[in-house]
C-alpha cells in the first residue's frame, strides 16, 4: 500500500527528470581502439556538448555533476553506452555527440510488467504505450542526433535483443536503482534486470550508478527505496551479488545538507526540488527544501 501512496510523487521526479574518490581499484576503463583523441581533446569536447544543452538541464548541472560523472565513471568517444530510464534524454543528448560516430547509445526502460506495480498514474493507457516504448523512444532520440553522432536503439528489461550480448561497453544508472529495488519481492525485478546488464557488456565493461543515498543508520524498510533512497552498502552488496566487481566511490553528487531521517514522515526523496511534492502549498517548507537543495547522491563504479 505505502509503494502506491508514494507513486504520485514518484512520478512527478521521473517526469522532471571537490571530487573525492575513495578506494578505486581501478581508475579508468580503458577505451576503444579506434579511439585517437587526447585527454585534453575529450575534455574540451564534453566541455563545449555541455554548452549546447538546453537551459533547464543546465540550470541543474550544480546537482547532477554531468561532466565529472561521465568522465569517473571512465565513458569514453567511441563506446556503446546503455542509458536506463533516460526520460526525455538528459544524459542521451550529452552522450550522442560525445560518443561520437562510432559510438551508440541504447536506450533501457522498466519491463511493462513491473511498471503495473506503480499504480496510480500506470493506466491501461499508459501501460498500452509502454509496449511500444523501445521503437517510440528511438525514434525521439534520433531527433536529437546531429550528423556524426551516436546510433541509437532502446529495449525493455526483461526483452534484451539477442545481438546486443557482449557488446555495450558501459551502463549509466543514473536515480534508477531504488524502483528496481523497491520492486524486487513482487516479481526479482532487481535481479533480473542486473542479469540482462551482465548479459550485455563485454567482459571489462562497467556500470556507473548514481543513486539517492539513504543514511546507513535508517531503517532499512524505509530504505529498500519506496521513498526514494537507498542505502549505499546495500547497492554495493547487490551489484556485487550479480557477479559485479566494485571498483570505487566518489562524493561528486553527495549533499550532506540531505540527511532524511526514517523516523520521520514525508521524508521521500519527492520532498527535494525539482519535485517540491510535500511544499506546493507551504512557502515556508518549500524554502527549507530549496535550501537542502536535490538529493545526497552516491557515485559508484562497478566492471564485469
Amino acid at each position: 500500500m505505502k509503494k502506491l501512496l508514494l507513486c504520485a510523487s514518484a512520478i512527478t521526479l521521473l517526469a522532471a527528470c571537490a571530487n573525492s574518490v575513495i578506494s578505486p581499484q581501478s581508475e579508468t576503463q580503458s577505451a576503444p581502439q579506434s579511439v585517437t583523441r587526447t585527454a585534453s581533446a575529450v575534455t574540451s569536447s564534453l566541455d563545449a556538448i555541455l554548452a549546447t544543452q538546453p537551459a533547464e538541464n543546465q540550470a541543474r548541472y550544480q546537482y547532477r555533476n554531468p561532466k565529472e560523472t561521465i568522465e569517473f565513471i571512465g565513458i569514453e568517444p567511441g563506446m556503446k553506452v546503455i542509458d536506463i530510464l533516460p526520460g526525455g534524454g538528459y544524459y542521451s543528448r550529452i552522450l550522442l555527440p560525445y560518443l561520437g560516430s562510432e559510438g551508440g547509445v541504447v536506450g533501457v526502460d522498466y519491463s511493462p510488467e513491473m511498471w503495473k506495480l506503480f499504480g496510480g498514474f500506470a493506466n491501461e493507457e499508459f501501460l498500452e504505450a509502454k509496449k511500444t516504448w523501445p521503437a517510440t523512444w528511438t525514434a525521439q532520440a534520433n531527433e536529437w542526433r546531429k550528423e556524426g553522432d551516436a546510433d541509437v536503439s532502446a529495449f525493455a528489461f526483461g526483452d534484451v535483443p539477442e545481438e546486443l550480448t557482449g557488446t555495450i561497453d558501459a551502463v549509466m544508472m543514473v536515480r534508477a536503482f531504488h524502483h528496481l529495488n523497491r520492486f524486487e519481492e513482487e516479481g526479482g525485478f532487481r535481479v533480473a534486470a542486473l542479469q540482462d546488464l551482465y548479459k550485455v557488456l563485454k567482459p571489462g565493461g562497467i556500470v556507473g550508478v548514481v543513486q539517492h543515498r539513504s543514511p546507513e543508520g535508517n531503517d532499512d524498510v524505509w530504505a529498500e527505496g519506496d521513498n526514494g533512497y537507498v542505502k549505499q552498502s546495500h547497492v554495493i552488496a547487490t551489484m556485487e551479488a550479480a557477479g559485479f566487481t566494485f571498483e570505487g566511490s566518489s562524493e561528486i553528487n553527495a549533499n550532506p545538507k540531505d540527511q532524511p531521517s526514517s523516523d520521520e514522515e514525508n521524508n521521500f526523496v519527492w520532498r527535494l526540488p525539482p519535485a517540491l511534492g510535500t511544499s506546493r502549498d507551504n512557502p515556508e517548507l518549500r524554502a527549507k527544501m530549496v535550501a537542502i537543495g536535490e538529493s545526497d547522491r552516491m557515485t559508484l563504479k562497478f566492471t564485469k
